[in-house]
């Protein structure tokens, strides 16, 4: 995916130049209000308005020098870390949508920052340094979590361990592969191996901000439905929903409910059905999934 084409104002001086001179400028550029952000947004959203996401872009650039200055330890020049976190940055404005109710800020950093791991995934040459999601985590976390040069002791591998929620022994493989030698970043045709960190270099899809937020909306939604459809029961025919389909552990039978209350199970099986029926109603839609059929009891 090509990057949003933006142009620049001439007194902004690139990185590739006077870093100094760039940081300076970036730093004295106005930083937006919501209110004029969601504005702006909206201008580019709706009206293809490419100065309104420039004017966004500018906003935004230090948030870019400040996200870079955290990866200055891999060794690759901060004006290069700059122009790639940019990139992200500006990714991040043409998928912006001020409608979620989120600042551009926070919806930015997951793409900068994707941006930065893919370019320093593809300069630093050590092979098979992140061929899981598991070992990319180390690769970005381990070096900052060590107090000095000292190899982890046993302790420190634990402490890592749990904290990166990994195990141990990936721990002590991320870190000999990080003091190790330097070797070629992509697999050759005579390599055993069938990934390399290139196969890993795209942000998880599922991580992506707009993804999130709509899996919260929908469970807010299904929750909401949900209340309102239970409120519509009766006090019997709740009680044997919540007691059949909503616990999460230890769900009573038809019997027990029966026994409960001193009726038949094919009388309490009529009800739950019933009470379904109403609940679908009521929502307005197919019933939420935790109203998927259970195994049969």
């Amino acid at each position: 995916m090509q990057a949003m084409s933006l142009p620049m104002p001439l007194s902004l001086p690139s990185a590739a130049g006077s870093l100094e001179a760039y940081v300076q400028s970036v730093n004295r550029l106005p930083m937006l209000s919501a209110e004029e952000e969601r504005s702006l947004a909206l201008r580019y959203r709706q009206e293809d308005d490419l100065d309104a996401a420039r004017q966004l872009v500018l906003s935004h650039l230090r948030l870019v020098v400040s996200v870079a200055r955290g990866y200055l330890g891999y060794g690759l020049p901060h004006a290069d870390l700059i122009q790639e976190g940019n990139i992200g940055l500006m990714k991040a404005v043409k998928r912006f949508d001020p409608a979620r109710g989120v600042r551009l800020v926070s919806f930015a950093i997951h793409w900068i920052k994707a941006e930065i791991h893919e370019y320093i995934l593809r300069n630093w040459r050590l092979v098979k340094v992140a061929t899981t999601k598991a070992q990319r985590k180390l690769f970005f976390n381990l070096r900052s979590m060590k107090k000095d040069f000292a190899p982890l002791t046993l302790d420190e591998v634990g402490r890592v361990a749990g904290e990166l929620n990994v195990k141990p022994e990936e721990v002590a493989e991320m870190e000999t592969r990080l003091s190790g030698r330097d070797v070629a970043f992509e697999a050759d045709d005579s390599d055993d191996e069938a990934y390399a960190p290139v196969h890993y270099l795209a942000a998880d899809p599922a991580q992506e901000p707009s993804h999130l937020l709509e899996e919260v909306e929908e469970e807010r939604v299904n929750g909401e439905g949900l209340s309102r459809a239970l409120a519509a029961l009766d006090p019997r025919s709740r009680r044997i929903v919540e007691a059949r389909w909503l616990k999460e552990k230890d769900a009573l039978t038809l019997h027990d409910l029966a026994r409960e209350f001193k009726i038949s199970a094919e009388r309490v099986r009529q009800l739950e059905a019933k009470a379904l029926a109403k609940m679908k109603q009521v929502i307005g839609a197919p019933a939420p999934r935790a109203l998927a059929a259970p195994a049969a009891r």
